[in-house]
């Protein structure tokens, strides 16, 4: 999802409710500006705002970090009691990074996670769901990229 987040600042796709608009500026590109119902990160300015100003791409990293951490120690902790119910010396976290068994799990992950992302912008090209927040309105036409 961080890079969904990162990469729709650039990319764009005709027709897809996901999508800013391919041409001009939006509501999302502007600079922010403090005032009294502005978040107190945009109020306190300075080093505080640079980061929430990117705080949604920073979580989703932090979270695919932590996710893929947690997925790399169950897998081994997995498959050293494997190793030892087949009367095999355990491995390290290192050797275990080199196991084609992790790597198969973990782009199995993946490969699920880029499914239900280009499932979500290419589908909202031709697909309406009536009051969805992630859908175009159901009378717009289909190259009618944003909300």
């Amino acid at each position: 999802m961080s890079l969904y987040v990162v990469l729709t600042i650039h990319l764009r796709q005709q027709g897809s409710a996901e999508s800013k608009k391919l041409e001009g500026e939006e509501e999302v590109d502007r600079d922010p500006k403090p005032g009294k119902d502005a978040p107190w990160a945009v109020r306190k300015g300075g080093w505080i705002l640079k980061i929430y100003s990117y705080s949604l791409s920073l979580v989703f990293f932090l979270l695919f970090f932590i996710s893929w951490g947690l997925h790399l120690y169950g897998s081994w902790v997995d498959y050293n009691v494997q190793q030892e119910l087949n009367h095999h010396a355990r491995e390290s976290v290192a050797q275990f990074l080199s196991e084609p068994t992790f790597w198969f799990e973990t782009f199995q992950n993946w490969q699920s996670e880029f499914l239900s992302v280009a499932s979500i912008v290419i589908l909202t090209i031709y697909l309406r769901q009536q009051g969805s927040p992630e859908s175009k309105p159901v009378d717009a036409s289909d190259i009618e990229t944003g909300k």
